[in-house]
């Protein structure tokens, strides 16, 4: 599904256009309640986007499918390199109020919070689908899931190769494989390297943005044991980070990740398993905050992080149907998250103050990773969280089902939160459905906003924990073919978390609890999927209230597929309103509202192999979008990207 009750890829990889809505609006969705719901049934705003979608809507980074959600939208922005940032229901913060998920397993991680600052670029075509919870999510998953959730699901049923090239040097190579190897074992694998010289933007310093991306993953299923290992590696050289273009800007983070799930039981009744989660995240990156014309220093200042952090965690899920009408889902979590370097990638550093002195006498001969520096000694914390969970669902009469529960996060030493959640879902009207929904959410400061210590950021341990209170009225109707949505949302913002400048400190920023405001907005989908072999989709999202931080108030995405034979053709274009600001340095930030078109022509030359040809921002359309970050605001779009991909089943 594309638009919350889009077209959804069918579990046998039936084509997308052999389904009706009935059978694409059965799928079941576990994400938003960890119980299995369809669309209809689900306590929460959710978008599924299928397989087909994903490849139709020819995007390479999965955080652009972002774009077509309703209610979100993904720029590229100015924080640690130039990674993607959320527009999320009319808050665009560099905090990270958006939980990113692969396979159920989170990315945001402590010491920057945003999955975007250690994981920038995910493969699209290692995805089976992406699921989303439009609204409040910390009821099932914690700090973060705070204005969404997104989980990125990977194929695991695939036995294919694909091989592309495109503009600006593009070139890529994906593998995924899957295996019965006995009677009780599984295994699959996915394989992605992606790599691209990048655009040249002559504006902007002459900066190129290149890629070079790696992906792999290996999952091995033994009788009631599940194991799974993940690493990825990015580096995004070059362009902007932390404020400067440069052709020397480095960054490279690179993620290692563990689980093993063991399932207890699994009956009609009731079930219960357990998961070990470990992950490592490693970043290095520096970006230039003072050039040489600044006549400060002969040679551009550079600085950035070299950092380290780990997390370990447990959790248990027991779910148990107690009668006919009223069934539990419950579970715990046990997790340490630590920082274990807090080093510097710099070019001008004092070996014997060990401190970092923008000055010619101590310049590294360019940026430098030094594994430790002092001035950053109070990054290396270690923290506990203990939690626990539990939802009831009741099956009050056939026409009306209503879902109760709450999550208890104790983060020692920082906070404790409590986050509610209440829906009640009817179906008592022919094709109709209606949902209230009510849920509490937080996010807790991460390590950078609390005890950051440089040129650019001074943290504030006296941070607390962002919260917002949400409610949503949802009206779905649905026939053959035929689908809509309608989505009012509110949401009440409290204490949230934005850099603040320091004119006379000893850094550009600081973080404070400055944000209190209620954002209300309205979100609309319609889908038509005829039997002639096309399908239309639009989103139109409209905000009632200024977003936090200047962003886009109003904006849509459209969709247009359309196939003859052998022959799939998909067109879409997102829109977004303009945005003008008066910046405090006196300067004005303007952008008047754009179109952007995307699509794909593939072509399916036998049962196994497929020649397609894609594009994003198909006109080469030039466009800016505001980053509180930049002194003019200003952070290009990307331009036109075309590529084309072979793809070879076995």
């Amino acid at each position: 599904m594309l638009l919350s009750a889009t077209a959804l890829y069918g579990a046998e990889g039936e084509d997308i256009f052999d389904l009706s809505f009935e059978e694409l609006l059965a799928v079941n969705i576990e994400l938003a309640s960890k119980t299995s719901e369809t669309l209809q049934s689900v306590p929460s705003t959710v978008t599924v986007i299928s397989k087909q979608q994903i490849e139709n809507l020819a995007v390479n980074n999965a955080y652009d499918l972002i774009n077509f959600i309703p209610g979100f939208q993904s720029t590229r922005g100015d924080w640690v390199g130039a990674v993607p940032k959320e527009h999320a229901r009319g808050v665009y913060l560099d905090s990270g109020n958006l939980l990113v998920m692969i396979n159920g397993e989170r990315l945001n991680e402590f010491s920057f919070g945003k999955a975007s600052v250690y994981t920038p670029f995910i493969p699209t075509s290692i995805l089976e689908k992406v699921e989303v919870i439009r609204g409040p999510g910390s009821a099932l998953y914690g700090s973060n899931a705070f204005i969404g959730v997104i989980n990125f699901v990977t194929k695991k049923h695939e036995n294919q190769v694909i091989v592309g090239i495109g503009e600006h040097g593009l070139a890529q190579m994906s593998a995924n494989w899957h295996q019965q190897l006995t009677q009780n074992s599984k295994a699959f694998v996915n394989l992605a390297v992606d790599k691209s010289q990048g655009e040249q933007y002559t504006d902007f310093n002459q900066v190129k943005d290149p890629l070079d991306a790696v992906y792999f993953e290996l999952g091995l299923s033994v009788n009631k044991w599940h194991f799974n290992g993940r690493y990825n590696q990015v580096n995004l050289d070059q362009f902007l980070n932390l404020g400067g273009f440069s052709a020397q800007n480095r960054h490279k983070s690179e993620n290692n990740y563990l689980s093993a799930q063991y399932q207890w039981w699994q009956s009609a009744q009731s079930s219960l398993s357990s998961k070990f989660f470990y992950g490592l995240h490693k970043i290095a990156s520096s970006g230039m905050i003072i050039p040489a014309e600044a006549q400060i220093v002969s040679e551009p200042f550079f600085v950035g992080p070299f950092w380290r952090t780990r997390e370990l965690a447990f959790n248990t899920d027991y779910q148990n149907e107690l009668s006919q009408t009223l069934s539990l889902t419950s579970g715990f979590e046990l997790k340490k998250v630590e920082q274990l370097q807090a080093g510097i990638y710099t070019s001008h550093f004092d070996t014997e103050q060990q401190r970092t002195i923008p000055d010619d006498n101590y310049w590294l001969g360019g940026p430098t990773r030094l594994s430790e520096n002092p001035e950053f000694a109070g990054l290396k914390k270690s923290l506990d969280q203990y939690s626990a969970y539990g939802q009831f669902k009741w099956h009050y009469s056939n026409d009306l089902t209503i879902f109760l529960g709450a999550r208890f996060d104790d983060v020692v030493s920082i906070e404790s939160k409590v986050s509610p959640r209440l829906a009640a879902v009817f179906s008592g009207i022919k094709s109709h459905t209606i949902k209230f929904q009510y849920g509490e959410s937080f996010r807790t400061p991460v390590t950078n906003e609390l005890y950051s210590n440089d040129e650019v950021t001074s943290g504030n341990p006296a941070l607390t924990s962002e919260f917002v209170k949400t409610t949503e009225l949802v009206w779905q109707y649905h026939n053959q073919q035929f689908n809509s949505e309608l989505v009012f949302f509110s949401n009440d913002l409290n204490d949230f978390i934005n850099k603040v400048a320091t004119p006379n400190g000893p850094a550009e920023f600081t973080f404070a609890n400055v944000i209190d405001k209620k954002i209300q907005g309205l979100e609309s989908s319609l889908n038509w999927h005829f039997s002639s072999g096309l399908e239309l989709g639009v989103n139109i999202t409209n905000l009632f209230d200024k977003p936090a931080n200047a962003s886009f108030k109003h904006f849509a995405s459209t969709f247009i597929n359309y196939r003859i034979e052998s022959l799939l053709f998909s067109v879409n274009a997102n829109w977004r309103d303009g945005v003008n600001v008066a910046l405090d340095n006196g300067m004005d930030f303007s952008q008047s509202a754009y179109l952007l078109f995307g699509g794909s022509v593939q072509w399916q030359l036998s049962d196994k192999s497929k020649l397609s040809l894609k594009a994003t921002n198909l006109l080469d359309k030039q466009f800016v979008v505001f980053d509180p970050r930049m002194d003019d605001g200003q952070v290009p779009g990307q331009g036109r990207q075309t590529r084309i991909t072979y793809q070879y089943s076995f």
